[in-house]
C-alpha cells in the first residue's frame, strides 16, 4: 500500500433535479494535485455526488489509504451505513423498494474495495476550500456541456 494519504474532494451538482448535471473532483496526494470535471445533460444530484467520487476513484493503479470529503449525506451514509442492508436484503431499501442508483453503488462499492478509505462530511457552501472548489468544477462540468 502507498504509505501517503491520498485526499479527494468531491461535489455534484444538479440544475433541475432532474436536468443536467456536473461533478467534481480534486486528488492531492503529497505535490501531486488533479482536478477533474464532467456532466450530463440529463440527471440527478445524487447521481453527479456517486458520479464524482467514482471517477475519482478510477483514477487510482495502486492499493491507496484514501480521505473522501464530501458534502454528500447520500453518499457517505450510503457506502458506510446503508450499503451492508441493502446487499443483504437483495438491493431493497428498509421500504422494500428497489434501491435508487444501484449501478453506481456497485461500482463504487467495487472501487472502494480496492482501497482504505476514510470517509469526512463537510457541510457544503460554509467556505471548506476543497469544497468550494469541487463545487465550482461541478458546475463548471454543467457548463461544458453548453460549451
Amino acid at each position: 500500500m502507498n504509505n501517503k494519504v491520498i485526499y479527494i474532494y468531491t461535489d455534484g451538482a444538479c440544475r433541475g433535479n432532474p436536468g443536467p448535471g456536473g461533478w467534481g473532483a480534486i486528488l492531492i496526494c503529497g505535490d501531486y494535485r488533479k482536478e477533474i470535471k464532467g456532466g450530463s445533460l440529463l440527471t440527478t444530484n445524487n447521481i453527479m455526488e456517486l458520479t464524482a467520487v467514482i471517477q475519482a476513484l478510477k483514477l487510482l493503479k495502486n492499493r491507496s489509504h484514501i480521505i473522501v470529503t464530501t458534502d454528500s449525506t447520500y453518499v457517505k451514509d450510503g457506502i458506510t451505513k446503508w450499503i451492508h442492508n441493502w446487499k443483504l436484503k437483495g438491493w431493497k431499501t428498509a421500504s422494500k423498494k428497489p434501491v435508487k442508483n444501484k449501478d453506481l453503488w456497485l461500482s463504487l462499492d467495487e472501487l472502494s474495495s480496492k482501497h482504505t478509505i476514510d470517509w469526512k462530511w463537510v457541510r457544503g457552501h460554509t467556505g471548506h476550500p476543497e469544497n468550494e472548489l469541487a463545487d465550482k468544477l461541478a458546475n463548471e462540468g454543467i457548463d461544458q456541456l453548453y460549451d
